[in-house]
């Protein structure tokens, strides 16, 4: 890689580190300010660059979408990387900075308009271009396994606040996108989006570190827009059909296996890079006050989501923290609106070809 980048990059050094060897992971973290880790799965190659992180108060962001592995590193690490200032930013890439910056500003505008929070919001995916990676892939499939051998996993995983603190925590009912629904805050059709999962944790945590500031009350769900009459149904209906047989066949030897073999990408495979310059997404937020007035934030991006874009959001998280940008003192386990704030969104805006606008 650095050949390719031709000669101004010929000074830059490589440092080797394995993943699993503590000696040469904590030297290379003792060397700089921020790690960016695009390691994953990251609950069998990432746990110990987190811990190491941790105790020497580097900042650190990455990938993940792995809800379970999150919640571990949280509660093994999170009282360390407060004591050392290390801040530590799950999910900072499509999963799930779009979501939750959305939504934080969102509520920024909300403050300002209508005076009030919205206490509901709807995150809708209403276009995309892009494809899966085969880290992505691999990744859900190790929290499926996961799932399978534990008990504790699969109630974490079906648990909206699994990433917010046990003091404190709502007690709110959240919604539950079946695998076709007409949708009130769209008008729409919806089926339910497959990164819906992590991301609605990502943002619950973001409102818990807030001092849940929109609300005790406050509900927040993700889908994908279909459209509207017997056309948006029918797009609904096999969306959600589709969906439910491919988490189905993931889930059983079988046919995984086939799919891996035959269908999935493996890891390190991806798009190839004129496919990531085609690829986008457009991202509508619904949010509505406790008096039902309404605001809509569109959110957009100008790469393939998993790729093109998402290398973008993560280089920009990791900028800022190298920076010294953000609004929140201190260190811990942050989400990337709340330890970024304004500050990420502007980068994003600037660099990342990301764009929030309000619809009127």
């Amino acid at each position: 890689m650095r050949a390719e980048l031709g000669p101004d990059a010929a000074a830059v050094p490589l440092v080797m580190a394995d993943s699993g060897d503590e000696v040469s992971l904590g030297a290379m973290v003792g060397a700089t300010r921020v790690v960016l880790s695009t390691v994953g799965p990251y609950a069998l190659y990432g746990s110990l660059l987190v811990r190491l992180c941790a105790e020497q108060g580097v900042d650190y962001c990455d990938l993940t979408g792995e809800v379970p592995w999150m919640a571990r590193m949280l509660a093994a690490h999170g009282d360390t990387a407060a004591r050392s200032g290390a801040r530590i930013v799950h999910c900072a890439g499509f999963d799930s900075v779009p979501s939750d910056v959305g939504v934080h500003v969102l509520q920024r505008e909300a403050a300002t308009r209508l005076g009030a929070p919205c206490t509901r919001v709807g995150m809708r995916l209403k276009a995309a271009s892009g494809a899966f990676s085969g880290g992505t892939v691999a990744s859900l499939l190790n929290v499926l396994r996961e799932a399978r051998a534990d008990d504790e996993t699969r109630a974490l995983l079906a648990d909206p606040y699994a990433l917010c603190p046990r003091e404190g925590r709502p007690s709110t009912e959240q919604p539950e996108v079946g695998l076709t629904a007409r949708d009130a805050l769209s008008g729409g059709w919806i089926a339910p989006f497959i990164m819906g999962a992590i991301n609605t944790r990502v943002v619950h945590r973001s409102h818990a570190l807030r001092a849940h500031a929109w609300g005790a009350d406050f509900r927040y769900d993700e889908a994908v827009m279909t459209g509207g009459g017997v056309r948006g149904w029918m797009g609904a209906a096999g969306m959600g059909a589709g969906l439910g047989g491919f988490m189905a066949a993931l889930s059983v030897p079988p046919t995984r296996w086939l799919l891996e073999r035959f269908v999935l990408p493996a890891p390190g495979e991806g798009p190839s890079p004129e496919a990531q310059e085609r690829g986008f997404f457009d991202i509508r937020l619904f949010g509505l006050t406790a008096d039902d007035a309404s605001l809509q934030l569109r959110v957009t991006g100008d790469r393939d989501p998993g790729y093109g874009s998402t290398c973008k959001m993560i280089g920009e998280v990791a900028v800022a923290l190298a920076d010294g940008i953000g609004e929140y003192p201190g260190g811990g386990f942050f989400t990337p609106s709340v330890a970024l704030g304004d500050a990420l969104v502007e980068r994003l805006e600037a660099h990342a070809g990301m764009t929030f606008e309000v619809i009127d």
